[in-house]
């Protein structure tokens, strides 16, 4: 099974609690009480986002952690490949260091990259800001669950 890790899962969490801010500056104690992820992991993913260029980082009484640009021009994938690396499903995608013991004999080197290619455009194609949206009904417009009627008439 494909799965990101948990690590990046709550970057995706603390990323969306952040663009929902629009812009404030946070410290990460209120970002952790905000989010529900503990204070540790938090500072973790802040300092991988600061380094990936995602967020900046602001000294000081006031400082904090803001998006380093608008949430818009931010994709999951960025966000992905600032903690995990780059997006590879195996070890034999161009552009991964690590190698496979079998690769000048396998029947599907270099094939894999299209797959990879494809998940890496879909992530791409999602941002932050999308993201950040409230849940969506995937277009119904009734209420899941149809209210009770009142029975006595």
């Amino acid at each position: 099974m494909f799965r990101l890790n948990r690590l990046t899962d709550y970057a995706v969490v603390v990323m969306t609690q952040m663009a929902a801010k629009n812009g404030d500056v946070r410290k990460a104690s209120k970002i952790a009480q905000d989010t529900g992820v503990p204070l540790p992991t938090v500072a973790k993913i802040l300092n991988a986002l600061a380094k990936s260029g995602l967020v900046a980082s602001h000294r000081g009484a006031t400082g904090g952690y803001t998006l380093s640009r608008d949430a818009a021009e931010i994709s999951v994938s960025q966000i992905i490949q600032a903690l995990e690396g780059p997006i590879a499903l195996t070890a034999c995608v161009d552009g991964t260091e690590e190698s496979c013991d079998v690769e000048a004999l396998c029947p599907m080197r270099g094939n894999w990259n299209r797959v990879n290619s494809a998940i890496r455009e879909a992530l791409e194609s999602v941002t932050l800001a999308e993201m950040s949206l409230p849940i969506l009904n995937f277009g119904i417009t009734e209420p899941l669950i149809a209210p009770e009627r009142n029975k006595a008439h």
